[in-house]
């Protein structure tokens, strides 16, 4: 399991914070770090990591690149790398990450699949040559 210091989110390096007595309606995306202890209802996607607090709850689709869960999300979840719920965690919804961990009295109702998100797909593909190459000796 995901110890505190392992996780890949410092809460000091966060670029949003949306507090508990902060309420969001609409989609809200960034690039950076997010820490969210309010409600949010509309879609969160970040390029960063996601932090969810104990108060927060959020109704729509998530994405992010790690995330740690204390709160409760109604929609599915898309985490390229590291997804932690924590043992007060309740997600109502589908969850596509790299890696889970799920604490025991967590709540989880939806499917879970563990495999590479698109994103993640997409790098390795390049990285790993099965890119077409051309073989015209006229092309550059």
């Amino acid at each position: 399991m995901f110890k505190k210091e392992n996780t890949n989110f410092n809460e000091n390096e966060a670029e949003t914070i949306i507090g508990p007595s902060v309420k969001v309606e609409g989609d809200f995306v960034g690039q950076g770090n997010l820490v969210i202890d309010g409600i949010i209802k509309g879609n969160v996607k970040t390029s960063g990591n996601l932090k969810v607090g104990e108060k927060a709850k959020i109704t729509a689709s998530v994405q992010a690149q790690n995330a740690f869960v204390s709160g409760e999300i109604y929609g599915d979840i898309i985490i390229d790398g590291d997804l932690e719920l924590t043992e007060k965690a309740k997600v109502f919804g589908d969850i596509q990450a790299k890696s889970l961990s799920i604490a025991r009295g967590a709540v989880l109702n939806g499917k879970c699949t563990m495999e590479q998100t698109q994103k993640n797909a997409e790098n390795n593909s390049n990285k790993d040559g099965l890119e077409e190459k051309n073989t015209d000796e006229n092309s550059f």
